[in-house]
């Protein structure tokens, strides 16, 4: 039997994914904005062979708090994501490229010709990460006052990819003919038009280009609540893992497969990377002693504004050196459901709100080691399928992803764990996931999705 084989994801920001990664010696002032640094940085993940590249985004900025966002500018001088991807398959072959895209403030048809475009220009390595959006910042710039209810958006979200993957089928594979001798540049009975009237949706007409190379892009998520869990075993390829340990992430793993059959889904046909900061060292208090230098430059009015997005509370009146109340939890997240649960367990072990502020990293798991240790937590959690790969984040730009390339890497070569070359050409072949049929060839043609 082959060994199983670890699929390896980055989430890249400019400076790195720490809060303080922009104080660090290496990132040059404007990287957020530079295509050439960008393109270094893609290439470093291209040689290290990892499956994917990856941008997260939200469609807003900050507008208050922004004492504290200067001091954390995280998303507040971002590349548009697709524009940034399309650029960066330029300048690299084989990686993935996937990202963001919102369905609560996007057109289906909008991100059905944006990732079908990526993906032809990539020739096959684009990926969506299909979100609901989680702040009111964007709700603010698309003419609400909040956003709506989470299993609302939830709904949305799910007709929204049943609209986009009917527009991906408009055209069957072999559609376009290029027939000289007839003077036809495409098979009419193989474009199928589609016929949308949904609770969210009213679409009538086709894509304006032809069938994805990949059928669809790989479709992403990342969702930990129930409604999240739920639509990811009906649609999602890929799922970023929450677990804050190895038992957690079993059982997040064994359940979100678990939910497949219901929908008639292979479960090899989706793939959990668990989320994981890594910093590698010569040995592990080596590694700590460089992420506990970078956790002493978070300005304690960062650590507040981060709590009070992802708590949705604000605790700024509280003594920094006391522990939090239990009754100022809300009842339950209508944002990021894991981000919540995660600092409702710091505040849940008695830690002082300074303690919390210091130690939120909204990243789960942080690995610290040498080479070999970082393998050997890798090895473990694949080989126990606490996951099929890691989504990993990087706290400083590019020294500690050099760091992982360079001697990590080759470890987990040499153990027959992780690919020494790309075998594929395209996302779904560096994931093992099967190319989706055009629906019109393997049912009676659909003219009409349900919404």
């Amino acid at each position: 039997m082959a060994q199983k084989q670890l699929r390896i994801g980055t989430l890249i920001e400019a400076y790195g994914l720490h809060a303080a990664a922009w104080l660090a010696t290496d990132p040059a002032p404007g990287a957020p904005t530079d295509i050439a640094y960008f393109q270094n940085i893609a290439r470093i993940c291209e040689e290290a062979k990892f499956d994917f590249f990856f941008l997260a985004d939200t469609p807003a900025t900050r507008t208050t708090d922004l004492e504290a966002w200067s001091r954390s500018p995280m998303y507040m001088n971002q590349l548009e994501p697709i524009t940034l991807l399309t650029a960066l398959a330029g300048s690299t072959s084989k990686i993935g490229l996937a990202a963001t895209a919102s369905t609560s403030f996007y057109e289906p048809y909008n991100i059905a010709r944006l990732y079908a475009s990526l993906d032809h220009i990539s020739k096959g390595r684009a990926g969506w990460n299909v979100v609901t959006t989680a702040n009111n910042f964007a709700a603010k710039n698309f003419g609400l006052d909040r956003l709506p209810p989470h299993d609302k958006r939830y709904a949305k979200a799910h007709e929204f990819y049943d609209v986009v993957t009917a527009l991906w089928d408009t055209w069957e594979d072999d559609a376009w003919i290029y027939d000289r001798e007839e003077g036809l540049t495409f098979d009419t009975a193989k474009f199928h038009p589609v016929s949308h009237k949904g609770e969210f949706f009213t679409v009538e007409g086709g894509l304006n280009i032809a069938r994805p190379p990949q059928g669809y892009p790989v479709i992403i998520e990342a969702g930990a609540s129930e409604a999240g869990k739920t639509f990811a075993a009906q649609t999602a390829e890929a799922v970023f893992g929450v677990a804050t340990d190895i038992d957690e992430a079993i059982a997040f793993y064994k359940d979100l497969k678990g939910r497949m059959p219901a929908f008639g889904r292979d479960p090899d046909q989706l793939k959990v990377l668990a989320g994981a900061t890594i910093v590698v060292g010569d040995s592990a208090e080596e590694a700590k002693a460089r992420f506990d230098h970078w956790q002493s430059l978070i300005h304690p009015e960062v650590g507040l504004v981060r709590i009070k997005q992802d708590l949705e509370t604000d605790l700024s009146d509280l003594d920094l050196d006391q522990p939090v109340p239990m009754d100022r939890i809300p009842e339950k997240a209508n944002f990021h459901a894991a981000y919540f649960e995660e600092i409702k367990g710091l505040i849940a072990k008695g830690h002082t709100l300074r303690e919390i502020c210091q130690k939120y990293t909204r990243a789960k798991v942080t690995i610290f080691g040498s080479p070999e240790e970082v393998a050997d937590m890798m090895q473990e959690w694949l080989e126990r399928e606490a996951c099929d790969g890691f989504m990993l984040t990087f706290p400083v730009l590019p020294s500690t992803l050099e760091d992982f390339r360079d001697r990590v890497v080759p470890v987990l070569q040499a153990r027959g764990i992780f690919r020494r070359d790309y075998e594929g050409s395209t996302l779904r072949e560096h994931l093992g996931l099967a190319r989706p049929e055009n629906r019109h060839v393997t049912a009676p043609a659909l003219e009409t999705v349900d919404g």
